[in-house]
């Protein structure tokens, strides 16, 4: 069977996303992810973006590369709902999408989608200086009362909960139902493979009475 150069294109390119995808969140961010899902939506995001650019740029008529970076943008305005979602799958989740896009278009040359990847993959190694610092869990809560001094309700919520807690950011305080929403972000042990409570941090709003 012989094997088109257009197939063989794909193929490569297809392995170069692959290779840069592992790179950047088997290596780089594995180790640090806010959740045990992240990975997975991280991959997810990259590979359905790469193959719906090739479907689109190798489809003649109204789907066309502009249809694909339509699709894009409207990834791009997607808001992840999870509560552990943090600053740095943010710029992860940027990071997949583009080599997706990327490594996706035909028409660029081979040694410019090289040299895009490396920059990228080079600009998060250098960059990202928290890799060796401690792996931290975010929690949104919901407390039975009203307050307005974070550092009050982070000493409260230490004491309470027995957890050692990095910051606490209190989100909206409503005097009237008595109630203080807040998302705080705490240390976990590197030794603990999975927390045990990671359900609920991924979805759903703790109601936390003190």
């Amino acid at each position: 069977m012989i094997v088109s150069a257009d197939a063989v294109a794909l193929l490569g390119r297809a392995g170069l996303d692959l290779l840069t995808l592992l790179i950047l969140v088997g290596w780089l961010y594995r180790g640090q992810q806010s959740v045990r899902s992240m990975p997975l939506a991280f991959a997810s995001l990259n590979v359905g973006i790469f193959a719906a650019v090739t479907a689109f740029t190798s489809t003649p008529g109204v789907l066309t590369a502009g249809l694909g970076f339509g699709l894009f943008a409207i990834l791009q305005m997607i808001r992840l709902r999870s509560t552990a979602f943090t600053v740095k799958d943010v710029a992860f989740t940027f990071l997949v999408l583009i080599t997706g896009l990327i490594n996706a278009l035909p028409d660029l040359d081979w040694q410019l989608v090289v040299a895009l990847d490396a920059a990228m993959i080079l600009a998060v190694a250098v960059t990202d200086t928290g890799r060796d610092a401690k792996i931290t869990r975010v929690m949104r809560l919901t407390l039975d009362k009203a307050y307005s001094d974070p550092v009050e309700v982070q000493a409260m919520l230490q004491e309470r909960l027995g957890l050692a807690i990095e910051s606490v950011v209190i989100k909206e305080i409503d005097f009237v139902r008595d109630t203080t929403d807040l998302r705080l972000s705490y240390f976990i042990d590197p030794a603990w493979s999975q927390p045990t409570s990671e359900e609920m941090f991924d979805d759903s709003e703790g109601i936390f009475r003190a």
